[in-house]
């Protein structure tokens, strides 16, 4: 199993390339169900989740290709899906499964779907993704682990399509509100869905479909209207689409040289994506620049002292990202002064926090709230990922940290980082991957 080895108390200088954001190219990939056409999409990250999802996808029939001389290119071809099914033994490590009942249910009237794995940080039920779709017709029960979805048959015994609805969910669900974009696509009717997900990459699926024929209105506010049609086409590679920048990527290594000190320049990020995380920083005394060079966005950070602690609480996007929490906690373990910080979507989302105490940090948990008190350095141990942003919470610990740090698990990382010991090692830090 492999991990990654750090020398701390290195400086972060140069420039690092953002990757496509994982939780847009999840759902993007997905939506490829719905087309007999094949898709293309660009700027695909090469993740663990990513490729777990294209063999979840040939399971199904689904072919793909990796363009040899873009391997951020990929282009999938689902005309000859045979098996509308997600089995347990490629859902158990991603969450993100889930999203293949919409497409399916609304391609081929049925679909036999797993109950999810992924991270342990808390419980994210399926319920709202289940309601969401009985109140579009779908005929839904849960047995032996398993989703298992149709539609009513019609008198010639063949599978009716979706029905529009009006779906008002119990609470905030980015991966409901993609499933219920992608099935409204292709349902009969109109579709409204309350209490939507606001995130980037809501915006980005809903472009993506734009482009392949859907009508959607208001993606990124609580209300988006779907005015289901007939069929979606697909999208050739010279009109391939673009996934967005992954805004956690970002976030994660604005945190690094706030943590670490340093002058780094991110090209291909997006600022308005993290604005919440950008002005935490700024609090904490980072400089931050950002700017766009043609169609491309870039955000320069300086750190040249000690960080100031910085207290926040998580919330829905456009506010603070649970996703975030683990990475700026990091920076406040060596921050000057004491922050506050407030878990209110995840119920387990501290376990990094043992880690980090084996460093050295200083942190007390009551409940939902972790208080942190900034010591003047960290010392290298050996630590164990408990999840994907656990795992570069801790990374970015030990760049900071006296001596050697082992990171253990790292599995974790590979599920959503693209290579970052390679680009944290060409901006400086010693880091490698061993065995």
């Amino acid at each position: 199993m492999d991990k990654l080895l750090i020398r701390g108390g290195r400086r972060l200088q140069g420039e690092v390339t953002i990757s496509g954001a994982k939780n847009a190219a999840l759902p993007d990939l997905c939506a490829a169900l719905l087309s007999v056409e094949p898709v293309t999409l660009a700027n695909v990250p090469q993740l663990k989740d990513v490729s777990t999802t294209l063999k979840l996808l040939g399971n199904m029939g689904v072919v793909a290709e990796r363009h040899a001389e873009d391997p951020g290119r990929v282009t999938l071809d689902a005309s000859r899906v045979d098996k509308p099914e997600a089995p347990y033994e490629l859902v158990k490590t991603m969450r993100a499964s889930i999203l293949v009942l919409g497409p399916l249910l609304a391609r081929f009237g049925r679909a036999r779907v797993s109950l999810p794995g992924g991270c342990a940080i808390g419980s994210r039920p399926v319920d709202q993704h289940i309601k969401g779709l009985q109140a579009m017709g779908a005929q839904i029960t849960v047995e032996h682990g398993y989703i298992e979805a149709r539609t009513p048959l019609d008198a010639n015994g063949k599978p009716t399509r979706l029905k529009g609805a009006r779906i008002t969910t119990d609470m905030v669900t980015v991966t409901g509100t993609e499933n219920f974009l992608m099935a409204a696509s292709l349902a009969e009717g109109e579709t409204i869905l309350e209490n939507a997900a606001q995130e980037p990459e809501i915006i980005d699926l809903a472009n993506l479909l734009i482009a392949m024929g859907a009508k959607i209105e208001g993606q990124g506010t609580h209300r988006i209207r779907i005015q289901g049609v007939d069929k979606l086409h697909g999208l050739t590679n010279a009109r391939a689409h673009q996934i967005i920048p992954d805004r956690i990527e970002t976030g994660t290594f604005l945190c690094a040289v706030g943590a670490a000190g340093g002058d780094v320049t991110l090209r291909k990020a997006d600022a308005e994506h993290l604005e919440a995380v950008i002005e935490k920083l700024r609090d904490a005394g980072v400089k931050i620049e950002t700017g766009r060079d043609g169609g491309e966005g870039w955000i320069r950070v300086q750190a040249d002292a000690r960080p100031k602690a910085v207290g926040f609480r998580t919330r829905e996007y456009p506010a603070f990202p649970t996703d975030m929490q683990a990475q700026f906690m990091a920076l406040n373990c060596v921050a000057e002064g004491t922050a506050v910080i407030h878990e209110t979507i995840f119920e387990n989302r501290f376990m990094h926090v043992n880690e980090l105490i084996r460093l050295g940090a200083s942190i007390t948990v009551d409940g939902h709230s972790a208080v942190v008190t900034g010591v003047p350095r960290l010392s290298g141990a050996t630590v164990m990922a408990t999840d994907l942003r656990a795992s570069a919470s801790l990374v970015i610990a030990g760049l900071v940290a006296d001596g050697e740090t082992l990171v253990d698990r790292i599995y974790h990382l590979d599920r959503g980082y693209d290579r970052m010991e390679a680009k944290l090692r060409a901006i400086g830090a010693d880091i490698e991957r061993v065995k």
